[in-house]
């Protein structure tokens, strides 16, 4: 069953992602967070930190890590599988389709409102995760990661996938020192 849920999972991110990468993140989200729950939101944060850091697409490299993590290597190949093939099938139909069509003037409209319904999905998902860091950072550090983040990529010029690694490292020892507090805290209370 759960192959079939991955295989469901995203087919339906692939096939509805329209407009690239960015815009079938929230609904991988949707599916693997909120419908499946194989992940919270923190495991889903640190795989797209990692996903935006390697190249290639990004919803096929989550595809076959969540794929891996919830089914091992056949969940990863279900997961690639049902990302990859269905929007390849969709775009030699769609191009053909829009090839006889292109010059109409309600395609080229068409075409531009795609773009502020991928602005609006991407405002959400960053909404929802900085809702999310006042628990764990507060607004004043997640605040501040994101205002010196853009110093960095847009003054500096520094690329954003060496601020993503430093961050997803920063979180990982971050997260190492807290379950190291913890258990100093339990063996002391054991005493």
């Amino acid at each position: 069953m759960k192959y079939l849920d991955l295989f469901i999972a995203f087919f339906r991110s692939g096939i509805l992602g329209y407009g690239g990468g960015p815009s079938s993140i929230p609904l991988v989200h949707k599916e693997v967070v909120g419908t499946y729950k194989w992940m919270n939101d923190d495991e889903f944060s640190d795989v797209l930190a990692l996903a935006n850091t390697l190249p290639g697409p990004i919803n096929t490299k989550m595809a076959g890590y969540i794929g891996y993590r919830v089914g091992g290597i056949l969940g990863l190949f279900t997961a690639l599988f049902a990302t990859m093939v269905p929007t390849i099938i969709l775009m030699i139909l769609l191009l053909t389709f829009l090839s006889s069509i292109k010059d109409q003037p309600w395609v080229h409209g068409m075409v531009k409102a795609v773009i502020p319904v991928v602005c609006v999905m991407m405002a959400t998902l960053t909404w929802d995760f900085l809702k999310k860091s006042k628990d764990s950072l507060g607004w004043k550090v997640a605040a501040g990661i994101v205002v010196v983040s853009f110093i960095l990529i847009e003054f500096v010029g520094i690329h954003p996938g060496i601020i993503i690694g430093v961050l997803l490292v920063a979180a990982i020892v971050k997260r190492d020192k807290a379950k190291e507090v913890e258990q100093t805290i339990e063996k002391g209370v054991g005493m």
